[in-house]
């Protein structure tokens, strides 16, 4: 055999840094196959990359989650942005930004709404359907504790972060909370994003919500997630306002919880 075509020698990472992989899912101590990526990284790295193109063009199964979030004695409405098929949502997310008017009427005739629950495919429609119940389900005995409930949810087909104002505004909600499937990156395509406006109305500025990001297994646990947004909900209604002006601080909150749980055990 010709030197030519002799197998391009393949290089592991030194062993700390492999070590590292145990601690993420980002692409680190990878190792090379002469100039390039060894066989398996490549192959994960194309099907990681095919996840996260599927996440974004695929669909949420929107009759479930309609079915789902009234099975929990929520009222439901369908509704859509100004983006009417898949391709003008990727390429105006402006229009994504924008209810279509004739749903903005239909729910300005709904009854006005304390704390409005938005869920919007966004760009990825893994993470809708994979964790927004299972928030939901966590979330709503936390808000019971504080004699608090979602007066009203919102299932949004092309919806971005934006389309809670001008929801928030028809339901005269006091606050919006969306959940939204985030954009997908290359370790994982099912990440989910909520995000909390107090008073939301068309116009606010995005120094104007607070976020909880990478809520999925494998980042934030659904459970985890739905207690900081829970506490958020909280105090933004308590303090009349959001954003930036309203700093997550449940982690005292939770470590306590946690301990006594623990001790009360048998």
């Amino acid at each position: 055999m010709s030197e030519s075509k002799l197998p391009a020698p393949l290089t592991p990472p030194s062993a700390p840094v492999a070590e590292l992989r145990r601690f993420t899912a980002a692409r680190v101590a990878l190792g090379r196959a002469g100039s390039g990526l060894p066989t398996e990284a490549h192959l994960r790295f194309t099907l990681d990359h095919a996840r996260a193109r599927d996440a974004v063009w695929s669909a949420v199964d929107r009759a479930a989650l309609i079915e789902g979030l009234a099975a929990r004695g929520l009222a439901v409405d369908g509704v859509a942005s100004q983006a009417g098929d898949r391709a003008t949502y990727v390429r105006r997310p402006d229009l994504g930004r924008l209810l279509a008017p004739e749903d903005a009427k239909r729910l300005a005739m709904r009854p006005a709404a304390r704390i409005a629950l938005v869920v919007a495919d966004g760009l990825s429609a893994a993470a809708v359907d994979t964790n927004a119940l299972a928030v939901v389900d966590a979330l709503v005995p936390l808000l019971a504790e504080h004699d608090l409930a979602i007066d009203h949810a919102v299932v949004v087909d092309q919806g971005r972060v934006a389309i809670g104002d001008p929801i928030g505004e028809a339901l005269a909600a006091e606050l919006v909370i969306v959940l939204i499937g985030e954009r997908p990156g290359l370790s994982a395509a099912d990440s989910l994003g909520c995000y909390l406006t107090f008073r939301a109305r068309p116009g606010m500025l995005d120094s104007g919500r607070n976020c909880v990001s990478n809520i999925r297994d494998g980042g934030l646990p659904p459970r985890e997630a739905a207690f900081k947004i829970a506490w958020l909900a909280r105090e933004a209604l308590r303090r009349e306002l959001s954003g930036i002006d309203l700093k997550e601080e449940s982690a005292a909150e939770l470590a306590a919880r946690t301990a006594e749980s623990l001790a009360i055990r048998p």
